[in-house]
């Protein structure tokens, strides 16, 4: 757990998923699957902030490091994802310069920024606010996701922004931003996402990608990147389902009729 940042700047290839289920069950179900993290989508899932919290506990029990990510960059959503013990933040509609340095603010302690010291989860509920304080700001990964057109024209300089761990690259948005949605656009988007990915690696930080199925992750990792959010847990879950259903339905359409003229020959 307290080598996860560690890993993550060093590059070492991680694959999470997203965490959308808003209970802690689904987090340690999908703990147990092997994941090397869990990102908590508070951005796009109906979760509430105590919930956000019953979900950091739920992975640590595992040993599995949570992060969120948050619903925007705001710094009071951004301490409070941090205070409820996650190892790390992913900002979303990260598009300038500024807004990812507001997000390196609003993630570390002074004098590297501002983030505000409180008795939440995560400094024991008070009971150890010198010892968090002493090691947090080399623990907590500061991730920004860059999936506009705005964020893709100015890359150099998001990249280029002190404190910033990891760059993010949310294809779903950036192709819609970019004009690139479907298969005509498929060249477009990949362009787009291996300028992000080749400045993000010029400059130093991890490069991190969002991939719907396991398919795309090798083309990624071959450009540098290395952190992976697969999916999530409804898209497992829904997928799972489908599967099995039809699997089922094949296996009656095929062995159910001869089965029952066995059995009642």
């Amino acid at each position: 757990m307290s080598e996860f940042r560690q890993k993550c700047i060093g590059k070492t290839r991680l694959v999470g998923s997203f965490a959308a289920i808003p209970h802690p069950v689904a987090v340690e179900v999908m703990a147990l699957a092997g994941l090397d993290f869990v990102c908590i989508d508070w951005e796009h899932a109906q979760i509430s902030r105590d919930t956000i919290e019953a979900m950091v506990r739920a992975a640590d029990v595992h040993r599995v490091p949570a992060m969120v990510r948050v619903p925007g960059h705001a710094p009071e959503a951004i301490q409070a994802a941090l205070d409820s013990g996650a190892q790390g933040v992913l900002v979303p509609r990260v598009s300038t310069s500024a807004q990812a340095a507001m997000a390196v603010k609003a993630s570390r302690y002074p004098p590297l920024g501002e983030r505000g010291v409180g008795p939440g989860r995560a400094a024991g509920y008070g009971y150890r606010i010198p010892e968090y304080l002493a090691g947090a700001n080399e623990r907590i990964v500061v991730a920004v996701q860059v999936e506009t057109s705005e964020g893709l024209a100015s890359i150099e300089a998001i990249a280029a922004i002190d404190g910033v761990d990891m760059i993010f690259v949310g294809p779903g948005d950036l192709s819609v931003s970019i004009d690139a949605v479907g298969p005509k656009g498929a060249d477009k988007l990949n362009e787009a996402i291996g300028t992000i990915i080749g400045a993000t690696i010029a400059h130093g930080r991890t490069a991190g990608i969002f991939c719907a199925s396991p398919q795309s992750i090798g083309r990624w990792a071959a450009i540098g990147a290395s952190f992976f959010v697969l999916a999530s847990d409804t898209m497992f879950l829904g997928a799972g389902a489908a599967a099995n259903c039809a699997a089922a339905r094949v296996e009656l359409a095929q062995n159910g009729r001869s089965y029952a003229k066995e059995t009642y020959r």
